[in-house]
């Protein structure tokens, strides 16, 4: 986080302050093609029998948690489950890779083993620029996986190896995180509507 946006954030702030921050946050209008192209792409992947790999850091993790769990077990509808998995819940792949390989490779390396050619890979990052996150889409690229980078501030570097994005707002973490989890509800239920009735 730069300083000007520390010093910005991190002062004395009530709920009237706090509310500013996230008013007209959902009203960019790129929104909906971005959201509309990633909900095709996953859908298109599951139909063919493939699957969706999540990663992330921190709050962003959990996001990538929660978002494969609505895939993988129901999120409005009854319908089979989905393969989507998030590569942040095995805490012993986590610690080996970290300790043999360093923790930029703690996603990249999952996807080396687990993605295979029309799968979809999705790096969360609210800066753009978490290098284990570009490195999960770079390895998805290399593994002919598709790419997709759910980012804030700009797109960062994730932006560059991703063949879809969605671009989350210029701000500090917990602002982009909730955009990512609107619009990840949006193409989780899009998805299931695309799976369900084809539309």
């Amino acid at each position: 986080m730069d300083s000007a946006l520390t010093k910005d954030v991190l002062g004395r702030r009530g709920f009237d302050e706090l509310i500013a921050d996230r008013r007209g946050i959902f009203d960019a209008p790129h929104y909906r093609a971005q959201v509309e192209a990633i909900a095709d792409a996953v859908a298109s992947a599951l139909m063919h029998g493939k699957k969706v790999l999540w990663c992330g850091n921190g709050g962003s993790a959990a996001e990538a948690q929660h978002m494969s769990a609505e895939l993988s077990g129901r999120f409005l509808r009854e319908r089979p489950g989905l393969a989507s998995e998030a590569l942040s819940v095995n805490t012993s792949t986590i610690t080996a890779v970290g300790n043999d390989y360093g923790y930029e490779s703690v996603f990249s390396r999952q996807v080396e083993a687990f993605a295979n050619p029309g799968d979809v890979v999705i790096g969360l990052t609210t800066s753009g620029n978490s290098r284990n996150v570009v490195r999960a889409l770079q390895a998805a690229r290399r593994k002919g996986a598709v790419a997709v980078a759910f980012t804030g501030n700009g797109g960062g570097r994730v932006a560059e190896e991703a063949d879809f994005v969605l671009l989350g707002p210029d701000g500090y973490a917990a602002i982009v995180q909730e955009v990512h989890q609107v619009m990840a509800h949006i193409v989780c239920d899009l998805v299931e509507q695309r799976i369900l009735f084809g539309e």
